[in-house]
């Protein structure tokens, strides 16, 4: 090695030592940069608590219908920004964030939406109890807790189930409540619900003074505490599902938060999409004691969102792509579900490309029929579903026939077993149909996956003539028709013709 190569290897050799020694400063330093993380032991000796090491955060897709979601104080009450976007539009700084800044100590505000008459509230520095909420542990397998009552899996918070740390000014009694009554009935109304768990675990926060904050468990990255009602039917855990990703978005997290569920309900097939949407998942009593969260968001019930709230108060939206109201604006229309679908959709790995639109590959068509099947949705379940159609196989035979003799192109008919189907099969089936066909019922919920080109048919009982899905396709701006039957007995004639006439307009 000549003298010059010498050089050039010393200096190579220091630069790499130099970048050793960088790196080791910067995880170090990183590793500890949250110093104020204080903790009173026994004694009355601080200490800092150890970090955990983090958890991985997903970050936020890239979806061509992603419209902003920075909140102006100009958003029209009861216009479709204020019902499936960011119409929280009023706010109440209980804890400041800035004065916890400054003191090291903790925050906490609630947004309020006049038009959907409930709140997203947040804060930092929040401690829970698992000890003090009573209900059962949650996440069990459901053959292992069949005939467990409703009652044993719904929260019940204790005073102090969830503590707050505010500067200490002269004595200050642990049992002094974050707010009142009238807060409450301002900011988090009852409604028409008949047990509103998140007004009650806001009324169970009390503020504690820097001595009595104690944690021994930190969460460092944000996350969301989810209550859960009707967790095993679809409609309804998709407004929860859709709750979170609001929530999510007007707090402008960074990335996709963690979830704690604060209920005890068992595991159900309905978690992998939970876990797709969202980081990870926790059920509140895994916890082996209390736990800090440096920042944790309420999510609002899903009894409390626009696709709950459509049921029952007309919500005059109409589904439009997110291009045309960049350059539109229009308080009667919204890009919000097609957003939301384009999110379960990536969540899952599939395209999310809204111009990729065709699905008809050399004249080849899907119909998916979603079909209603008895599977055991939870411990109070008998096993068997309410039937819609009667004569639902009788249907799908015919169909099947009609799709094997079709001339004009080629259609596949998909057998939607949805009960037996992961969830991940589910949406790429939903995705992949030219035409969703089915009876009412909670399977057709998945429409909010569906791309913006795909026909909606739904076979209606004279029993079950609700406007779920109809105002589902409506908001998403999907073509939507229905066959409405006189009893559950659908003629299989009819329903061919329906589609016939469908598949026409889709130029088959």
């Amino acid at each position: 090695m000549n003298k010059k190569h010498a050089t050039l290897f010393k200096i190579l050799l220091a630069l790499f030592a130099l970048n050793s020694i960088t790196l080791y400063l910067y995880f170090s330093s990183s590793h500890h940069h949250n110093d104020n993380r204080r903790d009173t032991t026994a004694e009355g000796f601080p200490a800092i608590i150890p970090h955990r090491g983090p958890h991985l955060s997903k970050p936020w897709p890239i979806i061509p219908s992603y419209l902003p979601w920075s909140l102006t104080s100009n958003v029209p009450s009861k216009s479709c920004e204020a019902y499936f976007g960011n119409g929280f539009t009023k706010s109440a700084d209980v804890l400041p964030a800035k004065a916890a800044v400054r003191s090291g100590s903790s925050w906490f505000r609630c947004h309020y939406s006049g038009t959907l008459r409930s709140s997203i509230c947040e804060g930092g520095k929040i401690r829970m109890d698992p000890g003090k909420i009573k209900m059962s542990r949650g996440g069990e397998k459901l053959e292992d807790v069949i005939g467990r009552t409703e009652d044993e899996e719904m929260p019940e918070f204790e005073d102090g189930a969830f503590e707050v740390e505010a500067e200490e000014r002269g004595s200050r009694s642990k049992t002094k409540k974050l707010v009142g009554e009238e807060f409450l009935n301002e900011f988090l109304p009852v409604g028409n619900v008949m047990k509103h768990t998140m007004r009650e675990l806001v009324r169970s926060i009390v503020v504690v003074g820097e001595t009595d904050f104690t944690c021994q468990e930190w969460v460092e990255e944000p996350i969301l505490l989810i209550t859960r009602f009707e967790y095993a039917n679809l409609f309804h855990t998709v407004t929860d599902w859709y709750s979170a990703y609001v929530s999510s978005r007007v707090t402008g997290l960074p990335n996709r938060p963690h979830l704690v569920f604060v209920d005890g309900h068992c595991e159900t097939q309905l978690e992998e999409t939970w876990k797709a949407l969202f980081s990870s998942l926790r059920y509140a009593k895994n916890f082996s004691g209390p736990v800090c969260f440096r920042h944790a968001v309420l999510s609002p019930l899903g009894y409390e969102t626009a696709l709950f709230k459509g049921l029952s108060e007309d919500i005059d939206c109409q589904g439009a792509s997110a291009h045309d109201l960049w350059q539109s604006p229009d308080d009667k229309k919204t890009a919000r579900l097609s957003e939301f679908g384009e999110m379960i959709r990536d969540a899952f790995g599939f395209p999310v490309n809204r111009h990729h639109s065709d699905k008809a590959v050399s004249d080849h068509y899907n119909i998916l029929f979603v079909r209603r099947e008895d599977y055991l949705a939870h411990p109070r379940h008998r096993g068997k579903v309410e039937s819609r159609l009667s004569n639902e196989q009788e249907v799908f035979d015919s169909l099947q026939k009609w799709a094997s003799d079709h001339q004009e192109c080629k259609v596949n008919l998909v057998n939607g077993l949805f009960a037996h189907m992961s969830m991940k099969e589910q949406v790429r089936a939903i995705q992949d149909a030219s035409v969703i066909i089915g009876a009412h019922g909670a399977g057709l919920t998945h429409i909010v996956s569906a791309t913006p080109n795909t026909v909606i048919l739904e076979i209606i009982s004279s029993f079950f003539r609700r406007p779920h899905f109809q105002l589902i396709a409506q908001w998403k701006g999907l073509e939507y028709h229905a066959i409405n039957l006189d009893g559950s007995y659908a003629n299989p004639g009819v329903v061919i013709d329906r589609l016939n006439k469908i598949m026409r307009s889709l130029g088959c």
